[in-house]
């Protein structure tokens, strides 16, 4: 059976296969007001997988405390930025942490990109990628790369979806853990 023509179609209903238009979002520097560190740690509580891969933070209770520290840390680094997501209503939807110049090879690279857990599979972190690949692309960057914990298999298969591809396999420097260094390339 065809799809029935845009016209004759009820009012929100897709052929299938067809995405929903993308959320509109704003990403905007972490403040580290109290308020914004109690969401981050709902964040980070709302993704018991990547708490669990990770290592880091126990996803039945995260430390705020620690949290706001590694965040900070992350914040403070040369080149580095801690950005909240928000959706077109002002909640909560996400941290990234970008750095701008890696120092081995010069690339832009996503430090970390948390979603949350409700917002998983609506297309957020779909539209937060582009964002980001765009305003690199927009500076003229030839490639964008990050590493994806190799326990972490639903986060490999994200950013395999979104046509990133494995460059290489190393141990990460924090906690020598095993990763996956994805590359995507900006042409």
């Amino acid at each position: 059976m065809s799809n029935p023509p845009m016209s004759r179609r009820r009012s929100g209903e897709r052929p299938s296969g067809e995405r929903p238009p993308a959320p509109t979002l704003s990403l905007r520097p972490l403040g580290f007001t109290p308020a914004e560190i109690e969401g981050i740690v709902a964040l980070y509580a709302s993704n018991p997988g990547y708490c669990r891969a990770s290592g880091e933070y126990d996803p039945d209770g995260v430390d705020a405390e620690r949290v706001e520290a590694d965040l900070r840390e992350e914040a403070a680094a040369e080149g580095s930025e801690v950005l909240v997501v928000r959706d077109a209503e002002g909640r909560l939807a996400g941290l990234i942490c970008l750095l701008d110049r890696h120092p081995g090879d010069g690339l832009p690279w996503i430090g970390l990109l948390l979603v949350g857990g409700a917002l998983h599979r609506t297309g957020v972190g779909r539209r937060l990628v582009g964002l980001v690949e765009e305003r690199f692309r927009d500076e003229g960057r030839s490639g964008i790369r990050l590493a994806v914990l190799e326990n972490n298999p639903a986060a490999l298969a994200f950013w395999t979806s979104l046509g990133w591809e494995e460059f290489d396999r190393r141990r990460d420097r924090a906690m020598d853990r095993p990763c996956v260094v994805m590359h995507k390339r900006l042409g």
